[in-house]
């Protein structure tokens, strides 16, 4: 598992861990983690041309020590100080006694360009002047980003204007969560964490965490020799109509694939027939079931159906996911207090009629809509998006004290998937397989979470690079679920 802290967090733990050490031993650890990771990009440091962007604080301290490692190994460096007066004087004197130089230009013959204007600190986009330099960078030389590219907000990852673009990122002592939530971790690269042996709270405290594979196939349902259909769980589907009957087909798929030992299927005739014709598996019309998925398909003018499902759900105690249509229109009220676990899984256009803001703040500000949907609706919610994210119902603002940044609850971020979800369909699948994982005795966020993971590890193989249909992701789904619980490395 990954964990993500936030910037409160980290400095806290940098205090603490600075207190114990000699003066600049800090510095020193995270330095020498930086001028590895930029060696191992080069390939060859000896007659390497390497440029610095050095901004006023310890981060521009950070590469300045790294560029004389540097130096020391043959390269040649050059820094360009955003402010010369308020550079790290130390390792600025540390360059120069290397061998390296100062310009107050970037270099066009480079090879790479170590980013130091701004740290974990930063807000709101880069400056004029710090967007200048960035401007000066020659194209085609990769970018090292020290502890995170600068104009990315470091706990949320949005990107208020102008911002660093990098090939890797080095960040020190723990992963930060703009490093994991787009739009801040599409301009991350690669990341890679340097251990500077910093102190932090355990899972629980991280402001987001990342499930890995291990992770997932731990939390996975498994039937014993005891188990039948119904002791595994059954999943029922209100999906689909007249207009959208491959949605039923398609949600159906996803559930069957999920864990549960049967699905039940209750909607119109026609879809009935598509879904009974490609699955002869599943039940069809109501009965007893473990949890219920809602929406997808559904058409407009069913939020009365909807009210009354969740209603009857809500006094038998069963779990609901709600997607798609089943969102639309949807009281805060009726899910408040029903005292029944429910996952709710908006894409960005959803969340945000939910909010009532426009689409594209609900895709800048990724991490805090999640967490308002969290707390205005009292449930999980599942944010669909190049990274998904999952909240679980204590995550929201108002949630009370508990852990991660602001005294709210961490949020699950999903890193598996590909660029060719995005592709019709594909989000019945993942509200049918997180549906049947909640039927086998998953928790609302767990289910979440664990389903998109498997969701997208099923897409990048089933994907292959190339475009793909919905259907495939649900017929690579027993793949993905194989690669998870596969003993040995992961």
């Amino acid at each position: 598992m990954r964990t993500a802290y936030s910037v409160e967090t980290v400095r806290a733990a940098e205090r603490e861990l600075m207190a114990r050490l000699p003066e600049g031993a800090l510095m020193q650890r995270a330095a020498a983690g930086l001028a590895a990771a930029c060696a191992g990009l080069l390939r060859r440091v000896y007659g390497a041309r390497v440029a610095l962007l050095v901004g006023t604080g310890d981060n521009g301290g950070d590469a300045l020590y790294a560029g004389a490692r540097l130096a020391r190994r043959g390269a040649g460096v050059t820094a360009v100080l955003l402010d010369p007066e308020r550079a790290h004087a130390g390792g600025l004197a540390a360059l120069r006694g290397a061998g390296g130089r100062v310009a107050v230009r970037v270099p066009q013959r480079v090879d790479l360009v170590v980013d130091g204007l701004l740290g974990i600190g930063g807000r709101g986009g880069l400056r004029p002047a710090a967007a200048a330099l960035v401007a000066q960078v020659p194209p085609g030389a990769r970018i090292v980003a020290v502890d995170l590219p600068s104009g990315v907000d470091a706990d949320t990852g949005e990107v208020a204007g102008a911002a660093v673009r990098a090939d890797l990122t080095v960040t020190f002592g723990a992963y930060k969560p703009g490093l994991l939530i787009d739009p801040g971790a599409e301009r991350a690269g690669e990341v890679r964490l340097v251990d500077i042996g910093l102190a932090l709270p355990g899972p629980d405290g991280a402001a987001v965490r990342a499930l890995g594979r291990a992770d997932v196939g731990a939390l996975l349902p498994r039937p014993s020799a005891e188990s039948d259909k119904y002791r595994r769980g059954v999943v029922g589907v209100v999906a689909g109509s007249a207009q959208y009957p491959g949605a039923a087909v398609l949600c159906v798929a996803g559930a069957l694939r999920g864990g549960a030992g049967a699905v039940r299927y209750v909607g119109p005739a026609h879809a009935s027939e598509m879904v009974l014709a490609r699955y002869p598996e599943v039940l069809a019309g109501r009965g007893r079931v473990q949890a219920w998925v809602v929406g997808p398909g559904l058409g407009a003018g069913r939020e009365e159906e909807v009210a009354e499902l969740l209603a009857s759900a809500a006094a038998e105690g069963v779990p609901v996911l709600v997607d798609a249509d089943g969102l639309r229109g949807l009281d805060p009220g009726v899910l408040r207090g029903r005292g029944a676990p429910v996952l709710m899984t908006p894409h960005a256009g959803e969340a945000a009629a939910l909010l009532g803001v426009g689409r594209e703040e609900v895709e800048r500000e990724r991490l805090a809509s999640v967490r308002e949907l969290a707390g205005r609706y009292g449930c999980a919610v599942l944010l669909k998006g190049s990274t998904t994210l999952v909240a679980g119902a204590g995550a929201g603002a108002g949630a009370g004290a508990g852990a991660g940044a602001g005294g709210r609850g961490p949020v699950w971020v999903n890193g598996t998937g590909t660029p060719w979800l995005a592709t019709a369909g594909s989000g019945d699948v993942l509200s049918g397989l997180a549906g049947s994982l909640l039927a086998g005795g998953l928790g609302v966020a767990e289910a979440g979470a664990v389903a998109a993971h498997l969701h997208g590890l099923a897409a990048r193989g089933a994907a292959g690079g190339a475009p793909l249909l919905a259907h495939e992701v649900a017929e690579a789904l027993p793949t993905a679920w194989r690669a998870v619980v596969a003993p040995g490395p992961r």
